[in-house]
Parts: C-alpha cells; sequence; structure tokens
C-alpha cells in the first residue's frame, strides 16, 4: 500500500504532515499515538509546561492523555490551522474502559498532493487564558480568519 502521508519541514510551524496522495474529505487518515498518562501524571512530568507555547499531549477524557513526546508517531506532527483541514475524533473503547480510548484524525475538506495537514487544536488551559498565554500559544497559520493563537478562547 502506498503512503499517503509524509513529515517534513512546515512553514506554519517546525514540522508538518503532508499529503502524497489525493484523500476525500471524511477519511481517517492517522491515529495519535503515545504513552497514556492521567492528567495529573502529565501534569508532574511535562516537560513544556503551560508557559512554552509547545505540546504533544492530547487529551483523550477527563482522565487520561497521550504524551507523545517520545513516540515516532507522525500524527503528533500535525500544526494548528484557524481554517484546519482535518479533525480530531474520540473513538471511546465499547467495553467503556476510559484507559483504551483514542484519537484519530479525520479529513473534513477534500486533500491534494502537497497539502500541509492541520488541525485547530482548541487548546484549554486550567486557567483563562490572558494576553501573555494567548502571545505564547499564538498561532502561525497566516489564513485570513486567523485567531492569532491555538487557544480555545470562549468569547464570555
Amino acid at each position: 500500500m502506498p503512503r499517503r502521508l509524509e513529515v517534513r519541514n512546515s512553514a506554519i510551524h517546525g514540522r508538518g504532515v503532508f499529503a502524497l496522495q489525493p484523500i476525500a474529505a471524511q477519511r481517517y487518515i492517522a491515529r495519535y499515538g503515545g504513552v497514556l498518562r492521567t492528567h495529573e501524571e502529565a501534569e508532574l512530568t511535562d516537560l513544556h509546561g503551560i508557559d512554552s507555547g509547545h505540546t504533544f499531549l492530547f487529551s483523550l477524557n477527563d482522565r487520561y492523555l497521550l504524551d507523545a513526546t517520545r513516540s515516532r508517531c507522525s500524527a503528533k506532527w500535525f500544526n494548528h490551522s484557524c481554517k484546519p483541514n482535518c479533525e480530531s475524533v474520540l473513538i471511546e473503547h465499547r467495553g467503556r474502559n476510559r484507559r483504551l480510548d483514542r484519537i484519530a484524525f479525520r479529513t473534513i475538506a477534500d486533500i491534494q498532493v502537497g497539502d500541509e495537514l492541520t488541525l485547530d487544536y482548541g487548546i484549554q488551559l486550567p486557567q483563562k487564558p490572558t494576553a501573555r498565554l494567548k502571545a505564547i500559544w499564538r498561532c502561525l497559520c497566516g489564513h485570513s480568519t486567523c485567531k492569532g493563537t491555538m487557544l480555545s478562547c470562549p468569547d464570555k
């Protein structure tokens, strides 16, 4: 089976994931992998922290997350965009074992060869996003509707 995706340098930020062939909308294209941790464990061991503007942590549910910091998973290189062409989907374990929940990425638009695959991170911090934190977690997508930050910022 031919490879559909490639990790390489990105104009958005650092590394990115790019399409090597056309991909139709609504196709599952990647699974986020990493070490299963509780949110509490991650707070104690997160190498980057809230002030870094960088993370490989992906929340599964209110108890667990996946830490891809040391993972070889290519899905960890999906960059943020305010106009994403992919979305994350929670795949809940049928037996309701929340430790076995998974995250998959699915296209929400048709993808052309060479397109960078992006998500809206919508990062939620344990505190209200301040101007300082919004700047630390600034968005570099360059889209005309850019929010300026990767943080989820409710209007309230």
